[in-house]
């Protein structure tokens, strides 16, 4: 039989995901990724974890944008961030997500591992995941700590010398690590170009590896279920379904087993 134009445009139109997928199987991977199994009982608190992702993913974007334009001179910072906020289009927009998504993703990462730590999901298996988790944590209150110098207005600044000086006050490595921080006696022109370059360079690039390998163990490891589920609770045997929704790649409704009357 003569195939159907459709089957040769749909043919044709999978073949660049066909060509990938046999080369590299990533398309098998983004798909296990996306539609495998969960618990049928899980809840909005879940997607606490998304959510974090998503508001790091938007300041990833919007910090590649303002890097563009930004000047890391102590004599041009503060003059490059009024030209961005005032002159550009959609300047304005670009700092303020920005600016007030860092706040979003840190209070975030606080609400996702109190979620996680009142589930009980940094038991075993996945204390290692807690332990990135932590780690994930740190990496993001210090791209905060190094981000908030950037304008370089009277704030930032101050901000900064006392932020140093809370650090530099640590047993042993205290004095040390504040020297670093400032790249000299005081903070001046290597403090904002040390700054940046952790910034926009090495705290990113930590904190992607850290969420690859933190999603690479929940995908691993398995979403948690709630405490109040049966199964947390076992009261429900490993291979008993719930009578809702199993999954993703099974959907199905939430009262799936209520019965129905004869007549119906």
């Amino acid at each position: 039989m003569p195939r159907k134009r459709s089957d040769t445009v749909k043919q044709a139109a999978l073949y660049p995901l066909d060509w990938l997928e046999e080369r590299s199987g990533l398309i098998g991977g983004v798909k296990y990724f996306l539609f495998r199994k969960v618990p049928g009982d899980t809840s909005w608190w879940h997607t606490l974890g998304s959510a974090t992702l998503t508001a790091f993913l938007v300041q990833l974007v919007t910090g590649v944008i303002l890097a563009m334009y930004y000047k890391p001179s102590p004599a041009e910072a503060h003059s490059s961030v009024e030209h961005i906020t005032h002159d550009l289009w959609g300047g304005w927009l670009v700092r303020g997500m920005h600016r007030w998504g860092a706040s979003v993703f840190i209070i975030l990462m606080f609400l996702h591992m109190g979620r996680v730590f009142l589930f009980g999901a940094y038991k075993y298996p996945r204390e290692l995941n807690w332990i990135v988790g932590v780690l994930l944590l740190a990496t993001g209150l210090f791209e905060g700590l190094t981000g908030y110098l950037l304008p370089f207005d009277q704030t930032a600044y101050w901000a900064t010398v006392v932020a140093i000086n809370i650090n530099g006050t640590a047993p042993f490595v205290g004095p040390f690590l504040a020297s670093v921080l400032r790249g000299g006696a005081e903070i001046g022109p290597d403090t904002l170009a040390r700054f940046y370059s952790l910034h926009m360079l090495l705290v990113p690039g930590a904190l992607i590896g850290l969420i690859g390998l933190h999603l690479y163990l929940i995908v691993r490891l398995g979403v948690t279920s709630p405490p109040w589920s049966k199964k947390a609770a076992g009261e429900m045997p490993d291979d008993e379904q719930p009578s809702g929704r199993s999954g993703l790649v099974q959907p199905g409704p939430r009262a799936a087993g209520v019965r129905r009357r004869p007549s119906e």
